[in-house]
C-alpha cells in the first residue's frame, strides 16, 4: 500500500523539472491513482464517527502537486509530496479536517484549524474564551496527547488579541493563529497494509478536536 506514492516522490525530488516529469508521467500517474484509492477508502472510516464529512471523493480532497512559483526564490516546478484535506466541501473548507501528508521520511497526519481566513480564526478563538474547560479537557486527554503531543503554534502572536481579556487563563491559546496538531509516521507504516486502520484511529483521537471547532459553523 501507498509504495508507488513513495518511490515516485523520492524520484521526483531528485529530478523535480518539467522534463523528468513529463518523461515520467505514468510513474506520476499512477502514483496519483493510489492516493486516490486510499483517500476514497479513508473517507467513510472518517465519516463513521464525524457525521460532518459529507459525500465528497478523493478528488475533491487532494492537493496538486504543482508549486505557484511566482513569489518564491524556489523554482522548482513540483512539490516534492502528496497530500488531502478531509473535511466538508474538501480541501477549500474553511472547517476543521483531516490531513494525510506522503512525503519519503516525513510523512504525517494533521488536522484541526490550519492557517483559517480572519473571520474563522476570530470565532475559533471566541469558542476557546467561552468554553476553555472543554477545550483544556480535549488537549490535555492523555490519548490525545500521546498521539499528538502538546498543542502549539511557532507563528503565534506575541501579545494577546484584542477584543478578549489579557488576565484570561488561556490567554497562551488565544495568541495562536492555527489550531492544529500533527502525528508523524515513518514509512514502513505508511507502507504498510494496516496504514488505512492505523490512520482512521488516529484520526478518531482528533475528532474531538475538530468536533469542538466545527460546531462553529452548524
Amino acid at each position: 500500500m501507498n509504495e508507488s506514492i513513495l518511490n515516485f516522490l523520492k524520484a521526483l525530488k531528485e529530478n523535480n523539472n518539467r522534463e523528468w516529469f513529463l518523461q515520467n508521467k505514468g510513474q506520476y500517474q499512477q502514483a496519483r491513482a493510489e492516493l486516490e484509492t486510499f483517500v476514497n477508502e479513508l473517507i467513510p472510516v472518517i465519516r463513521n464517527f464525524d457525521p460532518s464529512i459529507d459525500l465528497i471523493s478523493a478528488k475533491d480532497c487532494i492537493f496538486r502537486i504543482y508549486r505557484d512559483v511566482r513569489f518564491s526564490p524556489n523554482k522548482a516546478p513540483y512539490k516534492s509530496n502528496m497530500g488531502a484535506f478531509i473535511a466538508r466541501g474538501g480541501k477549500n473548507s474553511p472547517m476543521a479536517g483531516y490531513y494525510v501528508h506522503f512525503e519519503p521520511g516525513g510523512s504525517f497526519l494533521a488536522g484541526g484549524v490550519y492557517m483559517p481566513q480572519p473571520d474563522v480564526l476570530k470565532i475559533s478563538r471566541q469558542e476557546i474564551h467561552y468554553n476553555y474547560d472543554e477545550f483544556r479537557r480535549i488537549i490535555d486527554n492523555e490519548k490525545f496527547r500521546k498521539v499528538f503531543g502538546q498543542m502549539d503554534d511557532e507563528n503565534k502572536l506575541k501579545t494577546g488579541p484584542k477584543d478578549f481579556p489579557k488576565d484570561f487563563p488561556g490567554i497562551e491559546y488565544l495568541k495562536f493563529k492555527s489550531y492544529s496538531v500533527v502525528h508523524y509516521v515513518g514509512d514502513e507504516k505508511v507502507t504498510a497494509s494496516a496504514y488505512l486502520n492505523y490512520a482512521g484511529e488516529v484520526f478518531l483521537t482528533l475528532y474531538p478536536l475538530n468536533a469542538f471547532f466545527n460546531r462553529l459553523f452548524i
